[in-house]
């Protein structure tokens, strides 16, 4: 089975906590503090794996989720820190972030590795917080929490030229004809549900690679049949050949096929509609009707478009239709790469170095306070230990959010809320 799309849930590892810890040695009775950071978490990476054709692996498997790294140890020993995992993905795949929908990588033949989600940093041992007049301190930083988020990964298969047309045309005959590809092929529409791979050597001038997409049908573009899933591999071509059967054996008008396909590819997007057609009028050796097939070669010529006679069956100047194919894509930029839209490797900038966070007042008058910012640091809080409490609070008065409250006219008994915790606010 081919699977050309999948939705799966990746996480990152936590950090590791901080350790509290007290040198214990002989002849030592009060040691300063010597507890260790905790190991960062692992992240999760996407990796091309050229060996991989389809997403099936991601059909049984939803959730991927990275080491957590380890808590800090005394005598200020490091956690040891989480082993990423790495989710290799077929050449083509495009990696879109599923709650916004927008790129954060496409991943093609030489594609580095890409990061998906980040690891947790690992929290600070007491031995961070000692000072001249906190010499023994009794609190330490959790570790944060790695990132999470669901991610979608549709394949676009990467081929240089697409055979395009109704069921039944003969795109998996001349396929088979012109490559070492051996699709189904049989007499009745929808042979073909999946798309096929194939080269075309042409020996002492060159190759391309060529790819059958099976057959669409009226309704394509609003997702009719497979219509989507078909439509999405065409975006990756540089070149179509459109395949229409001109021989009338089933009363079909060629002209009315040819326009119906192509209203479907420009209902699905414009630049799929605009990349450069050749029209291969197959089935030349068993026309029963002359007039539909002269009407259509005549409105083509009218319109410039390039039309090979051909006989998919037999072999008829189907050499020559891929001679000219590779003329023509000598001439054509390289296939197209979609560019990310989000970078998860960069960290989101603070607009004036000062940390940033929003204060809200709710339905019940309580201050609501959030931020990325408040959200890494109250993460690393163990809200349990008195001293850990008191120097969450110490760092939120420095970065100015009690003059922030102030100003917006808290008083004294009101209530603030951070996270899930609620708290009365004491000048």
């Amino acid at each position: 089975m081919f699977v050309d799309t999948a939705k799966i849930k990746i996480k990152a590892g936590n950090g590791g906590n901080g350790l509290i810890s007290f040198r214990r040695e002989k002849y030592v009775p009060a040691g300063g503090p010597d507890g260790g950071d905790g190991g960062r978490g692992g992240s999760v990476w996407a990796q091309v794996d050229p060996n991989a054709s389809t997403l099936m692996d991601f059909r049984y498997r939803h959730n991927y989720e990275a080491q957590n790294g380890g808590d800090g140890g005394g005598k200020k020993l490091h956690g040891k820190d989480g082993e990423d995992i790495i989710i290799r993905v077929p050449p083509g795949t495009l990696i879109r972030d599923a709650a916004t929908g927008k790129i954060i990588a496409d991943m093609v033949e030489d594609s580095p590795k890409k990061l998906l989600a980040k690891g947790g940093n690992g929290g600070w041992g007491n031995t961070h917080f000692a000072t001249p007049t906190r010499q023994a301190p009794n609190f330490a930083k959790n570790g944060l929490r790695g990132e999470e988020r669901e991610i979608i990964l549709e394949l676009k298969l990467i081929a240089d030229v697409g055979l395009l047309g109704f069921p039944n045309v003969g795109k998996s005959t001349l396929l088979s004809k012109v490559t070492a590809a051996k699709p189904k092929i049989a007499n009745y529409h929808f042979t073909t549900l999946e798309p096929n791979l194939g080269i075309v050597d042409l020996r002492g001038v060159g190759s391309f690679v060529l790819a059958d997409i099976p057959g669409l049908i009226e309704g394509a573009s609003e997702g009719a049949g497979l219509g989507h899933e078909f439509l999405r591999h065409i975006e990756r071509t540089r070149l179509l050949i459109h395949i229409v059967d001109v021989s009338f054996l089933e009363g079909r008008d060629p002209l009315e096929d040819y326009e119906k396909i192509n209203a479907e590819l420009e209902r699905y997007s414009q630049t799929l509609a605009q990349k450069p057609q050749i029209v291969a009028a197959n089935k030349t050796d068993v026309i029963i009707d002359e007039e539909p097939y002269q009407r259509f070669r005549q409105e083509l010529e009218k319109r410039n478009i390039p039309v090979f006679d051909i006989s998919a069956a037999t072999g008829q100047n189907v050499t020559e239709l891929m001679k000219y194919t590779y003329e023509q894509l000598s001439k054509l930029p390289s296939a197209p790469v979609f560019e990310p839209e989000i970078d998860l490797e960069q960290e989101q900038p603070q607009t004036d170095g000062s940390p940033q966070f929003t204060i809200q007042i709710a339905e019940d008058g309580a201050y609501v306070i959030e931020g990325s910012w408040i959200e890494k640091v109250g993460g690393s809080i163990n809200f349990d230990n008195n001293e850990s409490l008191i120097y969450f609070q110490r760092t939120l008065r420095r970065a100015g959010l009690f003059d922030a409250l102030e100003e917006m006219g808290i008083q004294e008994g009101d209530t603030v809320r951070i996270f899930d915790l609620e708290f009365e606010y004491v000048r």
